[in-house]
């Protein structure tokens, strides 16, 4: 199963100044926090898929164990109480875990079509955007929108776009449709090094345009700022070599990532009584 790792968390900045010691603390361990559910939720993952390989071999083995006991058992004209009973439990055995592992795949593939239909809904709400500019898909157990830097700010700049607000519009209006997905805004940049009056450098800028897109969100959209998180990746985690124009505006881009319902999948997860 594919994995994919959350980035390390970096700083937060408010576009008006510096956040008090006590605020970026506490965005901080948020961030954490969900970054390591996020990371649990994969582990899990991989974890009921081992699991329902392991009960799935274990359940063959139950089945040729019981066919040639009753295939023994056969020769005789008469079978114990004792020895009815144990192929009883064993039959009774390979019943429940087979039901246990059908009940962990339709979890799983539940979780998959459901970040399938979020990502459909998406899809049709940008519609009429250039695929080139904004990009959706699941990778692993979260949804991505990619959204490229040209369409979203000028050069050198954390002001969105009027076109932008138009496309985060259509964003807005999907994940405010699923109230218990929470997300995260990450501004990535390009290598070249920026130092103006208000950008220190490309860290800064990162987190200045992530900032940018959740206070739109919130602000021109409504909403809810407790479930988004602003993070800047800078130019650490490009999507390919910063050797020409065209790669350095490929990595340059914002990308909300959408997290899985936990809850939710857990809940799925547990034996039913």
């Amino acid at each position: 199963m594919k994995k994919i790792l959350l980035p390390s968390f970096a700083i937060f900045l408010s576009l008006t100044g510096c956040v008090s010691s006590k605020k970026f603390k506490d965005q901080t361990a948020k961030y954490n926090a969900l970054q390591s559910q996020y990371q649990n939720c994969n582990t899990e993952k991989e974890q009921q898929a081992a699991k329902i390989s392991s009960l799935q071999s274990e359940v063959d083995n139950l089945k040729a164990n019981s066919t040639t006991l009753l295939n023994q058992l056969s020769n005789f004209s008469v079978i114990s109480q004792q020895q009815a009973d144990n192929i009883k439990r064993s039959l009774d055995n390979i019943n429940e875990k087979d039901a246990y592992i059908k009940t962990m795949q339709l979890s799983l593939q539940k979780k998959d079509s459901l970040n399938l239909a979020l990502v459909m809904n998406l899809k049709g709400a940008l519609k009429d955007v250039n695929d080139q500019d904004v990009e959706v898909k699941v990778d692993g157990s979260a949804v991505f929108i990619s959204i490229s830097d040209k369409m979203l700010f000028k050069s050198g700049s954390y002001d969105i776009t009027p076109r932008a607000k138009e496309v985060l519009g259509k964003v807005a209006a999907v994940v405010k449709a699923q109230p218990n997905v929470q997300f995260m805004v990450e501004g990535h940049t390009d290598n070249k090094p920026i130092k103006t009056a208000s950008i220190k450098d490309n860290w800064d800028l990162s987190v200045l345009r992530a900032s940018a897109v959740v206070r739109v969100l919130q602000k021109n959209y409504g909403v809810d700022p407790k479930r988004m998180i602003a993070a800047g990746r800078s130019e650490y985690v490009p999507l390919t070599a910063n050797d020409n124009d065209n790669n350095r505006s490929r990595n340059r881009r914002t990308r909300i990532v959408i997290l899985p319902q936990l809850d939710q999948f857990f809940q799925l997860m547990e034996p039913k009584k």
